[in-house]
Order: C-alpha cells, then sequence, then structure tokens
C-alpha cells in the first residue's frame, strides 16, 4: 500500500469515473492527490483526496492549481491528463465548434498541463507524466471524428516530451483505455457498447479501477525504465 509514499500527484477529470479511482487508488497508495476538474465531486467526506476546480483549456487555471500544489506541498511528482469530453459525429457532421471544443479539452488541456508541471517534474529529477488516451488513439471507428484526432495527437505529443525530457529525469507514457463503464460514456448508444463488449477477447467492458491500476504502474518507481510507450487496456479489443 505505498507503492507511490511520499509522492505529489494531479490528475485532471478526478471528480468521477476513472478519475476518480486513479485519485483514490494513488492516495491509498501512499501519494498526496490533488484532483482537479470543472465538476464537483460526490462523496468527499471520507475521502482523502483535495479536489480543486481545474479548467484544463485555461493557462491561468493550470498556472493557479499547480503553483498553489507547489506552495502547499513543495513539489510535485505526477501528472495524470486524464481529463476529456467526447462525441459522436462522423467528419462530414463535424462542426468547428464541435472541432474546436474536442480538441480543447481533448488535446490542448494535456499539452498546457504537461508545459505547465514539467519545471517541477524536472526539478524532482523523476518525475512523470501519464496521458490518458484511448484505443482511438490507436485504431478507428466511422465517428467521434474530432476525438480520434485529439486522442491520436497525444500519443505522439507523449513520445514527444518522453524524448526531450528524458535526460532530465521525466518519463513520460500514454494509457489507452478501450471500451471502460464511466459516466464519460453512460450516454453512448446501446449498439456501439454492444459492439464494443463483443470485440473484446474477454467479452467484458472494463471498469474504471482497471485503467487505474494501470495509470498507478505508470506513475510509480516500478515503471522506472518505462517511457515514451503505449500501454493498451482493452480487454484485447486491439489484439486480432
Amino acid at each position: 500500500m505505498d507503492r507511490l509514499q511520499g509522492k505529489v500527484a494531479l490528475i485532471t477529470g478526478g471528480a468521477r469515473g476513472q478519475g476518480r479511482e486513479m485519485a483514490e487508488l494513488f492516495t491509498a497508495e501512499g501519494a498526496t492527490v490533488i484532483a482537479g476538474d470543472v465538476l464537483d465531486a460526490a462523496d468527499t467526506e471520507s475521502s482523502a483526496v483535495t479536489f480543486v476546480r481545474l479548467d484544463v483549456t485555461s493557462e491561468e487555471s493550470w498556472k493557479s492549481v499547480i503553483d498553489e500544489i507547489v506552495a502547499t506541498h513543495g513539489k510535485l511528482d505526477i501528472l495524470v491528463n486524464n481529463a476529456a469530453i467526447i462525441t459522436y459525429e462522423s467528419i462530414l457532421d463535424t462542426t468547428v465548434e464541435i472541432w474546436n471544443r474536442i480538441i480543447d479539452v481533448d488535446q490542448k488541456g494535456v499539452f498546457l498541463g504537461m508545459r505547465e508541471a514539467l519545471p517541477h517534474l524536472i526539478k524532482t529529477g523523476k518525475g512523470a507524466i501519464v496521458n490518458v488516451s484511448s484505443i482511438w488513439g490507436l485504431a478507428a471507428v466511422p465517428s467521434a471524428h474530432a476525438y480520434h484526432a485529439a486522442k491520436g495527437a497525444i500519443l505522439n505529443m507523449t513520445k514527444n516530451v518522453a524524448s526531450a525530457h528524458g535526460e532530465d529525469g521525466v518519463r513520460a507514457n500514454s494509457l489507452h483505455p478501450g471500451y471502460i463503464l464511466s459516466p464519460m460514456n453512460e450516454h453512448q448508444a446501446p449498439e456501439i457498447n454492444a459492439a464494443l463488449t463483443a470485440g473484446t477477447l474477454l467479452k467484458r467492458p472494463g471498469m474504471p479501477i482497471e485503467t487505474a491500476y494501470a495509470a498507478l504502474f505508470l506513475a510509480s518507481d516500478e515503471a522506472s525504465y518505462v517511457t515514451g510507450t503505449s500501454l493498451v487496456v482493452d480487454g484485447g479489443y486491439l489484439a486480432p
């Protein structure tokens, strides 16, 4: 229960779903966890996680939150960029407004978070970044065009930072979940859910805790020689 003992971690999209599972798991493993979100977290009375307001599309919001973390805790060891939104249009139905909104949250949010956190991660000498992409960052279906674009970009953004800052002791890896039962996809069409489940080798959707454990590994010192890679957690969906 001490795989992150003494670490300070910031997790975005941490109010619910897999982000909340990550936040609670990281806390149970000894980390001081700050969960940033634009949504209010529920059932916080018994939680040791610190929940803060963070708009990942805003430079000012990122700077304010990270400055406060460093002022309070003296450092930042781990950044998990998990916040995301999704809509399901094909490219012909994707308006500029839809494109801008998805890219703003899902891609620019990752860029801003890494840029603001990196100076502090470098100071620790062994900082860790986990960027949550998706299996749709590695493969495609004929919808969610903007989401595919953002999640694909995250893969190479992560590799870029791993390449640029490996000598600084910073590790950066991307995490690619498949169909995970979470609030983000609770309104997804039943036929999409059925197809995704049927396509997995395990014939079931994943649970948020299963991506949380993968993020824990990548963030921990157990992955001290793992950087610039992409960890897929999809029940075998991409295996065939």
